[in-house]
């Protein structure tokens, strides 16, 4: 158990949105949401999970929406007590701590600002490891539980709870009003007990999150040598690529952030070509057309000089960036896992291969 501040909330911020890899909102944004709760209402309490009792009620706390919308239509606060008040009322129990359900700029910067206004504890897990961009995208499905009830509130006040047949129901019908309500909104779902907490979730991912972002704020002070080597080295990544963008394709569909970056490779990439697809997060990287990474495993764009992460909706002509990939959480590559994230699923013609053995070919 310790405290998270404004240093913490800085280094999990820029850790948690490589973690996203290219989702789960931006973290100048989520970071500001954060920083400002603390500000007014001091500092979180962060609870490894074995903390926790088996028998306590665990709320996951997050937005739901198209990234690039949060930058014109942000939360006014008080989401956090109309969705407490709701889901209390509605299993006529208090909640014991929120937890993220994701890692990303604004999904791990949320409950933190949601814990600080209503002093309640964050545990450090989600249902990740990282971000994706539906509903029923977490190890909770694979452990068997419902999304519902699940309690949705926009930045005006409306608000409904949520009963359903399946998660991707859950999905499918809150993601309808979520484009009503503008693009965005802010849901409890998933709440569980302590005991399911620690079964099926990945475990300290805030901690994770604030140890990445240590380590790419102090990169360029603490490397003698080549700092792309040691960025490789502090993330686990593999290199897939380094290029400038040249060409980016996006829309807003269905709440979701779709596209493609088109990069042209630089230095040792000098004369090759890749392109990156993205529903929210990135979903394949493909080199000279030859497909290098996809999900479940993380495709990550970083900037070559800071290797400050860069987002899908921060993607612009003539940036130079590196792309990355990291290994998933085991569970996400098991045939129950695959079977909700894997390539097939976002309709990409290809089975999954880890990350490691494409990079070896």
């Amino acid at each position: 158990m310790r405290k998270i501040g404004e240093r913490e909330i800085d280094d999990i911020a820029l850790g948690a949105a490589l973690l996203g890899a290219g989702g789960g909102g931006d973290p100048y944004i989520g970071r500001l949401i954060a920083l400002n709760a603390v500000k007014d209402c001091g500092p979180v309490t962060l609870m490894d999970p074995d903390e926790v009792p088996d028998d306590a009620f665990i709320v996951p706390i997050a937005m739901m929406g198209a990234p690039t919308v949060l930058c014109e239509k942000a939360i006014n606060g008080g989401e956090y007590r109309t969705l407490a008040k709701m889901v209390e009322s509605y299993f006529g129990r208090k909640i014991f701590a929120f937890m993220p359900i994701e890692a990303g700029g604004v999904n791990s910067m949320l409950p933190i600002a949601a814990a600080a206004r209503l002093g309640l504890p964050l545990v450090d897990v989600d249902g990740m490891g990282r971000a994706f961009p539906e509903l029923q995208m977490v190890t909770f499905t694979i452990g068997g539980m419902s999304a519902t009830p699940m309690a949705l509130t926009d930045e005006k006040g409306n608000s409904c709870i949520f009963n359903t047949i399946t998660n991707k129901w859950t999905e499918e019908l809150a993601r309808s009003v979520t484009m009503s309500c503008g693009g965005s909104v802010s849901v409890c779902l998933y709440t569980m007990s302590g005991k399911e907490m620690k079964t099926y979730g990945v475990r300290n991912i805030v901690t994770r999150s604030e140890v990445l972002g240590r380590a790419l704020r102090t990169i360029k002070e603490t490397s003698q040598d080549s700092t792309e080597e040691r960025f490789l080295e502090i993330t686990n990544g593999l290199r897939l690529f380094k290029g400038k963008i040249v060409d980016v394709k996006r829309e807003v569909r269905g709440a979701f952030n779709f596209g493609t970056v088109v990069l042209e490779g630089i230095g040792d990439d000098k004369g090759h070509r890749a392109a990156v697809e993205f529903q929210n997060e990135n979903l394949c990287a493909m080199v000279d057309s030859r497909i290098i990474a996809t999900v479940p495993d993380l495709i990550c764009l970083v900037d070559c000089n800071s290797f400050t992460p860069v987002p899908t909706d921060a993607l612009r002509y003539g940036k130079r960036v590196l792309v990355v990939g990291l290994k998933c959480f085991e569970r996400w590559r098991t045939e129950e896992g695959l079977a909700l994230v894997g390539p097939r699923y976002f309709g990409l013609d290809t089975d999954y291969i880890p990350l490691e053995e494409r990079c070896r070919t």
